[in-house]
């Protein structure tokens, strides 16, 4: 979601028009998607988690459509408010599924995924990247992920987390600066 929505498409969705609700989904989607796989990553090496909560986020915007209002903020910040809210959800029950399944026995069947060096070492980036990403405070998290993750304009963003979109690209650059520290303090370390 890249560019801003048509405010006649919104309305005519939430109204009922199915057209219009195939198209803001099909508009929609993709960023979600984005968004979802760079906030939660791969869960048990894959990305269906994500992919599941993108979907259960289109389900409770399809939900919630008919209750928008625009008030001023475009629709997106609409959106990534349900996603914020369904991605804390599905960390939360990561965590809790972790103690569950942590006993639980190994598949019986082989699996046509990538092999173990290449998992580990696609785990190991993802672990250390999101580990990167847990050190920035919330606000500025959020910025990277919808800006460099989803692809958001400044203005999309600033509408999201309430900000100018000039506050958006300080805030941005500060946290990539902060990242480029920490990543060479983590690469540091590996090397040492």
């Amino acid at each position: 979601m890249t560019t801003t929505i048509e405010p006649q498409l919104v309305r005519r969705a939430a109204q009922g028009d199915r057209t219009a609700t195939a198209m803001l989904l099909a508009d929609v989607r993709p960023g979600l998607v984005r968004y979802c796989r760079a906030r939660l990553g791969r869960i048990g090496g894959a990305y269906t988690t994500a992919d599941d909560v993108a979907q259960e986020i289109c389900l409770a915007v399809l939900r919630a459509l008919p209750r928008y209002r625009e008030q001023g903020t475009p629709f997106s910040a609409f959106v990534y408010a349900i996603a914020g809210h369904k991605v804390a959800d599905a960390q939360r029950a990561a965590v809790r599924a972790a103690s569950v399944t942590a006993a639980d026995p190994p598949p019986e069947t082989p699996d046509a995924a990538p092999g173990p060096e290449q998992r580990a070492v696609a785990t190991d980036l993802a672990r250390r990247l999101s580990g990167l990403l847990d050190q920035l405070p919330d606000t500025q998290r959020e910025i990277v992920v919808l800006r460099v993750a989803v692809g958001l304009s400044a203005e999309e963003v600033g509408a999201i987390v309430d900000m100018s979109a000039a506050a958006v690209r300080v805030a941005q650059s500060r946290a990539l600066a902060r990242l480029r520290t920490l990543a060479g303090d983590t690469l540091g370390e590996v090397a040492a």
